[in-house]
């Protein structure tokens, strides 16, 4: 995502509503299923072999409709395994846009991303006088879709299955004044009515999850679900506890004055972190927070197999790639927590590097979170901004910036888990990496991928807050990282990490690398629109064998949602969304139900960008502004077959 200096982001609602969905392991479903219309189950004998999408070229001024909304050209092709094979013309479908009234499953309405104080009082929105209304927001993130044995929903006629879909800010209020990480995230769960002949996902209940026994969220940016069926969510761009940047700490007045009523209630050592919710049943959900992963900006964490190994993106100038291995499987309130080492082996292209390991220390999330209860920044350290002449501090890279740290006695458990960035380079791990956003995984191939967003600053020879990172030129359109997985790996003291999923290298394939354009295209774009640019959002299907790859660019004029296939390296555009919007929200589901699904979200419509959209702007703002509620409103939807359900026995 962009600075969080900058207000304007690139973010969707990205719930899941009917589907891509492909019975890829079983033959009683359809593929892609459309609305009303059954799908017959396909002989044994032509099951499933593989599948691979065709790309649609990027819209174009000639038809400014489909630059100003979710627009999809592309198509699947599916093969069997007695050799043939058929294509599908793919669509959008919307479910609701943020601020519509949705159905409560009281038999009453509730607005859909609103936002609630730590009471659960609507926060309302009084910047305009006599338009006062609750605030909503225009950026759904992170999302999840499961199911639950015994899920008893009224008002379910088919099958019940849940979404969790979390909201990473507000971009302005009527007043057009900046509200970015100045209201707590409001967090849903969705109860969706699953056709079984049709695989429609239908809304009949959204319950706001209560978050007051949390401290409230502070700005969730992309999540996953975790091997046991759970919500892990994200608090990014953690708030500096020194409060070094003016800025932002006026911002997180702003979010304790929202939250509960004043300005200094709320501590900055309880944001950062991990929450996770778990959905009842009932389709209600009840959240944690997990203090023992490390205070960082976290962008999504993805558990490994083992359900012990977490892999966590960290959007930050100057972040790191950590790893946090739980005591226990399927539950992280306990661990250790690394950070990698980069050791550079190439300073080509996106560079390449052989990872080695630096433990930061073990912990409880209660023990953590009885610390950031009390404790005061100035009693784990002293942070100078410049130079102290005293031999006693070490100046480290921090922020694009520099600071002078001295680590209190006695404090080192403190620092690593609250402040985990100053304390990992205080150690010598490698925080070089700017903005290292989503992460998932390759299984079979036991590989990592990890998206870098921009590839500049702290990473770039040269500059001078460069260390181990160092490539030989900048990549603002960034690049999607491979990382192999290995077991049996040492950290730097020698001890054995304990986990068969820990990363040894880095480096992107040629097709993930973006294109900086040395003056902008005909259209503005600044990076080649047939490459990824500044990716963000990454979820890998197992069956498909497919890398999603969602955009947050601000190099591309339409942000685009990408599907790189990984054994035959091709690389197709399957959707675009309304300039000015942030490809978000994917979650690639292999099968519930029997039906595959495949979600992608967008955030933000028109948040306009110089000179990005100089050219396009007087024509797309009417029309975006038309359809997503004056630019508050943001889609929720999913992709799907376009004119009928798939019926996999004909061919």
């Amino acid at each position: 995502m962009p600075d969080q200096l900058l207000t304007s982001r690139r973010n969707a609602l990205k719930i899941l509503a009917g589907a891509p969905m492909l019975p890829l392991a079983t033959a009683t479903a359809g593929l892609f299923g459309m609305h009303g219309v059954a799908a017959a189950a396909p002989s044994a004998r032509t099951g499933f072999a593989a599948a691979v999408f065709t790309g649609m070229p990027a819209p174009a001024l000639t038809n400014p409709a489909a630059m100003a909304t979710t627009a999809v050209a592309s198509s699947l092709k599916v093969s069997f395994a007695d050799g043939s094979s058929q294509d599908y013309k793919l669509a959008y479908q919307p479910f609701f846009i943020t601020g519509d009234q949705v159905p409560d499953g009281k038999g009453g309405t509730v607005l859909a991303g609103g936002y609630y104080d730590i009471n659960n009082q609507p926060i309302i929105d009084r910047s305009v006088p006599g338009k006062e209304r609750q605030f909503f927001s225009d950026c759904p993130d992170g999302s999840s879709l499961l199911t639950l044995p015994r899920a008893n929903v009224p008002g379910v006629k088919g099958k019940p299955v849940f979404a969790v879909v979390q909201f990473e800010y507000t971009t302005r209020d009527q007043g057009q004044h900046s509200m970015y990480g100045q209201l707590p995230s409001p967090i849903a769960v969705l109860t969706l009515d699953q056709d079984p002949a049709t695989g429609k996902l239908t809304l009949v209940k959204y319950h706001n999850v209560d978050t007051s026994k949390v401290n409230g969220l502070w700005i969730t940016c992309g999540a996953s679900l975790s091997p046991w069926h759970t919500h892990l969510s994200s608090e990014e761009y953690e708030p500096d506890a020194f409060a070094i940047n003016p800025k932002l700490a006026a911002n997180f007045k702003g979010f304790s004055l929202h939250t509960f009523g004043n300005e200094t209630q709320a501590r900055p050592y309880h944001y950062g972190h991990l929450p996770e919710v778990t959905v009842h049943a009932d389709g209600t959900g009840t959240i944690r927070k997990h203090y023992c992963l490390g205070r960082i900006s976290h962008e999504v964490v993805q558990v490994m197999p083992d359900q012990r190994t977490v892999l966590m993106g960290d959007d930050a100038t100057n972040g790191g790639l950590f790893m946090f291995i739980a005591d226990r499987a399927a539950d992280l309130s306990a661990g250790t927590l690394y950070v990698a080492k980069w050791a550079q082996t190439a300073g080509a292209g996106a560079g390449a590097a052989t990872l080695g390991w630096i433990r930061l220390g073990h912990a409880t999330s209660a023990e953590i979170e009885g610390l950031a209860d009390k404790l005061d920044p100035s009693e784990i350290m002293d942070v100078k901004t410049a130079d102290p002449g005293d031999q006693g501090y070490t100046r480290i890279a921090y922020n694009g910036a520099f600071n002078w740290v001295r680590l209190k006695p006695g404090m080192e458990k403190a620092a690593a888990f609250l402040e985990t960035h100053r304390y990992a380079a205080l150690v010598g791990g490698s925080m070089g990496f700017t903005k290292m956003e989503g992460t998932t995984v390759n299984v079979k191939d036991k590989l990592l991928y990890s998206a870098m967003s921009r590839i500049e600053k702290s990473m770039v020879k040269g500059d001078p807050h460069s260390g181990d990172v160092a490539v030989d030129k900048r990549i603002a359109a960034g690049a999607v990282y491979a990382l192999n997985l290995k077991g049996r790996q040492k950290d730097r003291s020698g001890a054995l990490i304990d986990s068969e999923w820990v990363p040894v290298d880095m480096a992107a394939p040629a097709m993930l690398v973006g294109e900086d354009l040395a003056a902008p295209d005909a259209l503005g774009n600044l990076a080649n629109p047939d490459k990824v640019a500044n990716p963000d959002n990454l979820k890998f299907s197992e069956t498909l064998r497919t890398l999603f790859i969602g955009e947050d660019s601000g190099m591309h004029v339409n942000n685009f949602l990408w599907a790189y296939h990984v054994d035959h390296k091709t690389l197709a555009r399957v959707l675009s969304c309304p300039a000015g919007a942030e490809s978000t929200g994917l979650h690639a589901v292999d099968e519930i139900n029997g039906w595959t699904y495949i979600m992608s979200n967008f955030q933000h419509p028109g948040d306009w960008e110089s000179p990005l959209h100089d050219k396009v702007k007087s024509v797309l703002d009417p029309l975006v502004r038309a359809n997503y509620k004056d630019r508050f409103g943001a889609s929720v939807g999913y992709l799907t077959g376009e004119a009928r359900s798939v019926k996999l026995s004909e061919r």
